[in-house]
C-alpha cells in the first residue's frame, strides 16, 4: 500500500518526544508510549494495542516505508497530528523477518496487565506496558525469521590493553541453538575471524567502533556491526557476570580464558541478557576455539573460492551447495561450519574421514539412517523456544518426534566395530532419557496447535480432570441442540436457531416476522428475554440458556488452565535434560554429516585423501567440484580431469611452485580454484574429486583470482590486487597453500611484469610455499632454469584449420603465446578490428625478439642477493652522508651555506 506522504513533515523526533514538554502535553496512553520509546532509542517500538502492534511518529514512517503499509494518524500531539501504522500481531513475524532483514531492531513491547486490573484504577487508567524482548539480527528465535540451514550468530569483539600490545578477542553465540564459542585474534587476522563466523551482528564498545585502526573492518562489515556501552565489555567485572549466568560460585571448571575472551564473553551475555529482559536461553558452557586448530583463509579467498555464496552473494554455485547432502537442518549447520572452518590437525581429520568411509562400505545400513534422519526435526531450536518462553505445543511435539527418531537411529547404529566419531555419537544418542520420550507420548495429542492459548493438544486419557471438563463441554453442545429442538416446538416457529458470537455469548435467534411470538404475551416475554435487535432478526435469551452457557465458559476456562499447567510441566521436564537433548542433537548432525559426505563421495566418484603431516602436495585427476556438476546439467561434455604435484621435489623441504601459462579461456582459474578447493575439502573431512590425493596439512591458504575494485575506499582494482597481493607474501609459511592469478596485470607492462618476477621469487626464496603461480608475462617462464622448485606448466590448445581448440589440459611446459586475439574474435569483436590487432601483434612481437628475456635471468640476481646487494649499496651511502656531516661546524655556518651543504647532502643521497 502506498504510504501517506502528507503526513510526514509532521514526525516528532526521539529527542523532542523525550522532552519533558512533549509528556505534559501527551494523553496517558501516548505518555506511557513516549516514556518506553525514550527508553529504546534504537529500536523501533512495537506497542501493543489489543489485537495490533502500533507504532508512532518516526517509528510509524520508517516502518509504512519498509513494509509498504498504510501510514495514517491518530489524534495530535503538540498541535501536530501523530503517524501511526499497525501490524496484526498474528502476522507480527512476518513483518518482523522484513525489519531485520533491513536492519532494523524491534523492541516488542506487550500489555503486561490484565485489562480488568486496570479499570480498578479508573475507567480513564492506561494498562500498564513494557517492553518483553528486544528483536535483533543476532537473537533471533523464531522459526519464520531463522534460515533451517544457517546458524544465526550474535558475536562480541573485546579489546584489553596492557603490557606492550593490546589484546582482542572474540565470542560468539547462537541463541538458537546454544553454541557459545571464544578466541583471541590479533588485528591483523581480526577481518578473517570474524568472516569465518560469519555473524548476524556484532556487537563492539563505542571506542573500537570509531577507532581508526578498526575502520577498515568496520567499513566492510557495514551494519552488522553495532557499537554498544563500554559497561558490556568491562574485563574486572567480566568473570562474576558469566557465573551468574550459568549459576556457578567459578569458571575454573570452564578453562582457562585470556582477559580479552572473558571480556568478548561477558559481553555476549549481557547483550543477550539486555535483549531477550527475563528470558533466558540454554546456552552451553562457552568452548575456547585455537587459532592453530583451524586452516586460515582471508576473506578475499573465501570470497573468490565461493565457499558458502557466490560472488554475487547466491547459494546456488557455492561450494556448498555442491557438497550438501544432509536430511536434517542440524545437519546442514554443521556442513557449512565444517566447511568455513577446516582443521589443521591429521588426527581430527582422518576421524572424520573414517566415518565416511565406513559408511561408504555399509550402503545398505547408510541408506537406513538417512531415511530416519529425515524424520529428525530441529530439536536445538524448539528447546530454546521453549526454554525461552516463547515455545508452543509443536515444539513440545518436536521435542517427541526427536526422542523418538533417535531410539530408531541409534538402533540402526551397530554396538561395535564403528569408527571412533559414529561410536561417540552413538554414546551420546544413547544417553537420551526414554522416560521422557514415553510421558511426552502420552500426554501431547497427534495433532497439535500452534499456540498454548488455543487448547487442545493433550490427548484423551492424558488428565482425568481434562477429560471430566471436556466431557461437560461436549454434553453441552447436545443440550443446546435440544433446547433448540424444544423452543423451536415450544414456540411454533422452525427456523428458530441458538447462535453464538463473543459478545453477545449464546443467544436465541428469530426472523422479525416471527419476532411477535416471542413478544406478544407477558408471560413470553418473561421467559424470552429481548437482547438485541437487527435488520431481519430479533435475539432472545432464556434463563436457562445464560446458566447453561456460564457452565459451557466455566468449562472452557477449566480446560484452558489444566492444558496451561500441563504444558509448564512438560516444559520444564524437557528443560532438566537440556544439555543432553543438545549433546544428542549434535551427535545425529555429525552422523547426517558424515552419512551425506559418504553419499557424495559415491555418487560423485571422490576418493579419500590421504592427509599426513609432510609437505605433500599431489592430485592425481582432480576436477572442480561445482564445475563438474554444472557441466553435467548443462550439456553432455565431461569434466576434463588434471593432475597437480606440488610436493617438494627430490631432497628438498620445500614445496613446488607451478607457473602456469596458457590462453585466455584455457582453463587456468577453474585449475587453479580446484586444487584449493580439494584441499578445504580435504580438510574439513571429506573425499576429494580426485583419482587420487595426498595432502600434507596446509595451515593458511591463499587466492588471489579474478579482479574487483572497491571504490568505496578509493582503491581501483590495480590496489585491490596489490593490497591482497602484499598480504599474502607477508603472511604465507612454508605450511601455505598459494594461488595467484595475473598478478601485475593491472598496471603498464614491465611494471606489471618486474612485479610478478619479484612476487615469484620472494615466493620461492623467502615464503618457501606450495604455490600456483598463473600469468601471461611468458617472459617468467625463464625464472624455472635459476629456480629450483619451480616448473612451468601450461594450459594445452590445439590450433586446427585456423581456429583455436581450448583442450582444458594442464601438462608441463611453456605457453608461447595467449592467443588473446582468437578469443576477441569469439567474443563478437569487428572483423577489421581483430585484422588489425594481428597487425600490431605482429610489428610488436617482432620489436620484442630484439630484445629477448632470457638474457635478464643472466644480468638479474635472484631475489636475496639482489635485495643484500641493494642494502649494502644504500648502507655505502648512508656512510658517505654520515662521514660529510661530521665535518660539518654547524656554529659557524651562514644559513646559506647551511642550505647549500642540506642541497649537496641530498644529492649524495
Amino acid at each position: 500500500m502506498a504510504s501517506n506522504s502528507s503526513i510526514a513533515p509532521a514526525v516528532l523526533t526521539t529527542d523532542v518526544l523525550a522532552s519533558e514538554e512533549s509528556r505534559q502535553s501527551a494523553t496517558p496512553m501516548m505518555e506511557q508510549y513516549i516514556e518506553i520509546k525514550a527508553n529504546n532509542p534504537d529500536s523501533l517500538l512495537f506497542y501493543r494495542m489489543g489485537d495490533f502492534y502500533e507504532l508512532f511518529f518516526e517509528d510509524a514512517v520508517d516502518a509504512s516505508r519498509a513494509l509498504g503499509i498504510t501510514l495514517t494518524k491518530r489524534g495530535q500531539h503538540m498541535g501536530q497530528d501523530i503517524p501511526m501504522c499497525g501490524v496484526p500481531v498474528h502476522a507480527a513475524d512476518d513483518y518482523l523477518q522484513k525489519l531485520i532483514a533491513l536492519g532494523f531492531r524491534v523492541a516488542v513491547c506487550e500489555q503486561v496487565e490484565d485489562p480488568a486490573e486496570a479499570k480498578k484504577r479508573g475507567s480513564k487508567s492506561v494498562v500498564r506496558r513494557d517492553v518483553v524482548r528486544l528483536v535483533t539480527p543476532g537473537t533471533l528465535t523464531e522459526e519464520k525469521l531463522l534460515s533451517p540451514s544457517e546458524s544465526n550468530y550474535l558475536m562480541a569483539m573485546a579489546r584489553v590493553k596492557g603490557g606492550s600490545e593490546a589484546q582482542y578477542a572474540l565470542a560468539w553465540i547462537d541463541i538458537s541453538t546454544g553454541v557459545f564459542r571464544l578466541a583471541e585474534t590479533r588485528l591483523e587476522r581480526m577481518l578473517a575471524d570474524i568472516i569465518r563466523v560469519d555473524p548476524r551482528e556484532l556487537i563492539l564498545p563505542d571506542a573500537l567502533f570509531h577507532d581508526e585502526e578498526l575502520r577498515p573492518v568496520i567499513d566492510i562489515l557495514g551494519r552488522v556491526a553495532v557499537p554498544q556501552p563500554q559497561v558490556l565489555f568491562d574485563s574486572a567485572s567480566a568473570e562474576g557476570r558469566i557465573a551468574r549466568y550459568f549459576e556457578v560460585k567459578t569458571l575454573d571448571g570452564f578453562g582457562s580464558f585470556s582477559r580479552a575472551e572473558m571480556a568478548a564473553a561477558a559481553a555476549a551475555v549481557a547483550y543477550v541478557e539486555k535483549t531477550q529482559i527475563s528470558a533466558r536461553p540454554p546456552l552451553g558452557r562457552p568452548e575456547r576455539e585455537s587459532n592453530a586448530s583451524s586452516l586460515f583463509i582471508d576473506p578475499a579467498t573465501r570470497a573468490n573460492l565461493e565457499l558458502v555464496r557466490t560472488l554475487s552473494g547466491q547459494r546456488d554455485g557455492s561450494l556448498l551447495r555442491a557438497i550438501d547432502r544432509t536430511v536434517t537442518n542440524g545437519g546442514a549447520r554443521l556442513l557449512a561450519e565444517r566447511l568455513m572452518s577446516p582443521l589443521t590437525d591429521a588426527i581430527a581429520i582422518n576421524k572424520r574421514l573414517d566415518s565416511v568411509s565406513w559408511l561408504m562400505n555399509e550402503p545398505t545400513m547408510s541408506d537406513d539412517l538417512r531415511e530416519r534422519l529425515k524424520l529428525l526435526p530441529d530439536m536445538p531450536r524448539a528447546l530454546s523456544r521453549l526454554m525461552l518462553g516463547r515455545g508452543g505445543p509443536r515444539d513440545l511435539g518436536a521435542i517427541r518426534t526427536g526422542l523418538r527418531a533417535a531410539a530408531m537411529i541409534v538402533e540402526t547404529l551397530p554396538d561395535a566395530l564403528m569408527p571412533d566419531e559414529l561410536t561417540e555419537a552413538r554414546e551420546a544418542i544413547l544417553k537420551l532419557p526414554g522416560h521422557l520420550l514415553g510421558h511426552l507420548e502420552t500426554m501431547l495429542d497427534d495433532e497439535l496447535p500452534l499456540l498454548k492459548r488455543d487448547g487442545g493438544f493433550l490427548r484423551p486419557g492424558a488428565s482425568s480432570d481434562l477429560d471430566e471438563v471436556r466431557g461437560l463441554r461436549d454434553a453441552s453442545r447436545k443440550i443446546i441442540a435440544g433446547l433448540q429442538l424444544s423452543y423451536a416446538e415450544e414456540t411454533g416457529i422452525k427456523a428458530l436457531k441458538i447462535k453464538h458470537n463473543n459478545v453477545l455469548g449464546y443467544f436465541i435467534e428469530v426472523t422479525a416476522n416471527n419476532a411477535n411470538t416471542m413478544t406478544g404475551t407477558d408471560e413470553a416475554k418473561a421467559r424470552f428475554i429481548h437482547r438485541q435487535t437487527m435488520a431481519n432478526a430479533m435475539r432472545f435469551t432464556t434463563t436457562e440458556l445464560a446458566e447453561l452457557e456460564s457452565k459451557i465458559a466455566n468449562a472452557a476456562d477449566r480446560a484452558l488452565s489444566i492444558e496451561l499447567e500441563a504444558f509448564d510441566a512438560m516444559v520444564e521436564m524437557v528443560a532438566s535434560f537440556a544439555e543432553t537433548i543438545k549433546a544428542a542433537a549434535l551427535a545425529l548432525s555429525i552422523v547426517d554429516v558424515s552419512a551425506g559426505l559418504a553419499e557424495l563421495a559415491i555418487s560423485e566418484g571422490y576418493c579419500r585423501p590421504q592427509v599426513d603431516t609432510s609437505r605433500a602436495f599431489e592430485i592425481v585427476a582432480g576436477r572442480h567440484p561445482v564445475v563438474e556438476q554444472a557441466l553435467r546439467r548443462q550439456s553432455a561434455d565431461p569434466f576434463v580431469a588434471n593432475d597437480c604435484n606440488l610436493s617438494p621435489p627430490g631432497e628438498a623441504n620445500s614445496g613446488s611452485i607451478w607457473l602456469l601459462t596458457g590462453p585466455n579461456m584455457g582453463g587456468k582459474s577453474t585449475f587453479l580454484r580446484q586444487n584449493a578447493l580439494i584441499a578445504i575439502l580435504a580438510q574439513m573431512g571429506s573425499f576429494v574429486p580426485a583419482g587420487s590425493a595426498h595432502i600434507g596439512i596446509v595451515d593458511r591458504l591463499f587466492s588471489r583470482v579474478g579482479a574487483s575494485d572497491d571504490l568505496a575506499r578509493g582503491r581501483s582494482t590495480f590496489m585491490v590486487e596489490m593490497v591482497e597481493t602484499a598480504a599474502i607474501l607477508n603472511q604465507a609459511t612454508e605450511s601455505s597453500l598459494v594461488i595467484l592469478d595475473e598478478i601485475g596485470r593491472g598496471t603498464a607492462t614491465f611494471d606489471g611484469l618486474s612485479i610478478a618476477w619479484a612476487a615469484v621469487e620472494h615466493l620461492h626464496e623467502v615464503n618457501r610455499c606450495r604455490g600456483l603461480f598463473a600469468t601471461h608475462f611468458h617472459e617468467l617462464t625463464v625464472l624455472s632454469e635459476k629456480l629450483n622448485r619451480l616448473s612451468n606448466a601450461t594450459m594445452k590448445v590445439k590450433e586446427w584449420n585456423g581456429e583455436v581448440i581450448f583442450l582444458h589440459e594442464a601438462g608441463p611446459g611453456a605457453a608461447d603465446r595467449s592467443y588473446g586475439i582468437q578469443v576477441a574474435r569469439l567474443a563478437g569483436l569487428p572483423p577489421s578490428v581483430v585484422a588489425r590487432a594481428r597487425d600490431v601483434l605482429d610489428k610488436l612481437e617482432d620489436a620484442g625478439r630484439k630484445n629477448p628475456a632470457n638474457q635478464l635471468i643472466d644480468d638479474l640476481p635472484l631475489f636475496q642477493v639482489a635485495a643484500k646487494q641493494a642494502e649494502s649499496k644504500q648502507m655505502s651511502k648512508a656512510s658517505v652522508v654520515e662521514e660529510h656531516l661530521k665535518t660539518l661546524n654547524l656554529d659557524e655556518m651562514t644559513p646559506r651555506e647551511a642550505l647549500d651543504a642540506l642541497y649537496e647532502l641530498k644529492k649524495e643521497l
